[in-house]
């Protein structure tokens, strides 16, 4: 018999409580559905964007220097792949002309 803290509590295998008991938080019984009583449409509506709130407040917004340099890293790799096609593309083409003239 396995050694617990209380001699007397019942052996209970791992998982076999019911999904959605325990202790959570309020969000996470609402994500499944299991709040409070059923609200109308404005009440759900509130509750989004309260919920909307509450997690752009979580968000860690990028700073403007942040923001520039990824930019510019962006903009540097769509020259370079714009070259690098046009080339592979004028090459292409330039060596079927001279096989299919043959």
């Amino acid at each position: 018999m396995a050694e617990t803290e209380n001699p007397e509590a019942p052996i209970v295998a791992p998982r076999t409580a019911r999904f959605g008991e325990g202790q959570e938080s309020k969000a996470a019984k609402r994500e499944r559905g299991h709040s409070s009583p059923q609200v109308g449409p404005a009440g759900r509506i509130a509750q989004f964007l309260r919920d909307v709130r509450a997690e752009m407040k979580r968000v860690s917004w990028p700073t403007l220097a942040h923001v520039k340099n990824t930019t510019i890293i962006t903009l540097i790799a769509v020259i370079f792949f714009a070259v690098y096609l046009f080339a592979v593309d004028w090459m292409l083409s330039w060596l079927f002309q001279i096989f299919l003239e043959r």
